[in-house]
């Protein structure tokens, strides 16, 4: 049967803030490990790595958008650190920025004029590109397809105003500007096969508009929920997940949890390439500290340790979610769905895992090992690249050998 293929989407853009705790100012990863020195000359300045508009406006409203308390009903009773949590992420990705950790053989362009004009047929544009048709929208803005009169390719371009941001609060007192400024970050220092790439930021300091050009993907896969009949066949879902892990691997290899792994965040391109998107809620965390207070993700892809509130791991949660998009695409349905959002949460936390008799015993061991209620023993993403289901006949997922490893002297042929 033919996998539902849902042409000229995008993922939606997620309004939710989030926060990673995290306590000492070195840190290491696949660059090694670096410390700030206080008298430290930074290779790119942080002002250079933010767009320019951008960042202005943000230490404008930096006492709305950054100065508030972390505060949330998930939140552990042992946090004790005095700098609120929103800006966690922010300083780690910024300390990278500037001690030239960025793991990218092409940096993002960045353009600080906004042209506005119409093509002989009248069409708008914005500097090179030609606007063709909305292809998605979310809580932040919208996302529009354009055409490139440099190269002719088409490009997903997210477009936002910066003051809407500064005014929308996504939790406490951190506004949605966090969440798009650290989505940037993020985007301009990873590089990755199975990753939606950000090809340039265009951020006028005289316009309130801000835009995001990003590589076109065609389509995804939709869980419509209706069971087994709009589910994928094994050979397709062993690629994808394959994809899917080798992407989310490098971003946990790189300090980076996704934080809302699902369907709707994997677009899927005409060759049949799964590219991870939207970092709207994604966090950064130093060396193996990737403990979260507050789950920012959808619910039914929240993992039983996110449900309770307290502290969790991210990387773990982050494979259960893989986990719940495995079981999607086999079974064409979510593993545990209530008719409200208490009631999601209840069986999230105490229901069994219910596998029809018929499946494969490997695919069902796979699901069983991802689906695992207890964070300690669900299974990690170089075991699922190691599982037999998952090798078939293609092998163990190999690990990615990206740019900044091959900065560092390794020469070596990159995978795909």
């Amino acid at each position: 049967m033919l996998w539902p293929f849902e042409v000229n989407q995008i993922g939606a853009v997620f309004g939710l803030g989030s926060a990673v705790v995290c306590n000492m100012i070195s840190f290491c990863n696949c660059f090694g490990i670096i410390k700030k020195e206080k008298n430290e000359r930074p290779t790119h300045g942080v002002k250079n790595f933010f767009s320019r508009g951008l960042l202005p406006r943000l230490r404008e409203e930096e006492n709305v958008s950054y100065s508030g308390e972390f505060t949330s009903n998930t939140t552990s009773g042992d946090e004790t650190d005095s700098q609120p949590r929103a800006n966690r992420s922010e300083e780690i990705l910024n300390l990278r920025a500037e001690n030239d950790m960025v793991c990218r053989r092409v940096p993002v362009k960045v353009t600080d004029k906004l042209v506005r004009a119409e093509d002989e047929d009248g069409n708008k544009m914005i500097n090179e590109y030609v606007r063709e048709y909305r292809i998605g929208s979310g809580s932040y803005g919208k996302v529009v397809l354009y055409r490139s009169v440099v190269d002719g390719k088409h490009y997903a371009i997210k477009s936002f105003h910066k003051s809407h941001l500064l005014k929308l609060r996504v939790a406490g007192s951190e506004t949605a500007m966090s969440d798009v400024l650290r989505e940037v970050l993020i985007m301009k220092m990873v590089e990755h096969p199975n990753i939606v790439n950000l090809i340039e930021v265009i951020d006028d300091p005289e316009s309130d508009c801000f835009y995001m050009v990003l590589e076109y993907v065609e389509g995804k896969w939709i869980c419509e929920g209706s069971g087994r009949g709009c589910a994928l066949g094994e050979d397709t879902v062993r690629k994808y997940l394959r994809d899917i892990v080798s992407g989310l691997r490098y971003l946990h290899d790189h300090n980076i949890i996704h934080l809302d792994i699902k369907p709707d965040n994997l677009l899927i391109t005409r060759e049949g390439k799964v590219k991870i998107g939207d970092f709207s809620v994604s966090q950064a965390f130093e060396d193996d500290n990737d403990i979260l207070y507050r789950s920012p993700g959808t619910p039914v892809f929240s993992a039983p340790e996110c449900c309770v509130g307290g502290r969790y791991h991210g990387k773990a949660s982050d494979t259960w979610a893989v986990g719940v998009t495995l079981y999607c695409m086999i079974m064409g349905e979510y593993p545990f769905l209530g008719k409200a959002l208490p009631d999601t949460y209840e069986k999230i936390l105490n229901n069994p895992l219910v596998l029809p008799d018929d499946i494969n015993p490997q695919l069902k061991n796979l699901i069983e090992g991802l689906l695992c209620k207890d964070p300690k023993a669900r299974m990690t993403l170089n075991e699922v690249a190691e599982h037999r289901w998952v090798i078939g006949d293609d092998g163990p997922i190999s690990e990615y050998l990206c740019w900044c490893k091959q900065k560092k002297g390794v020469v070596v042929e990159q995978q795909h």
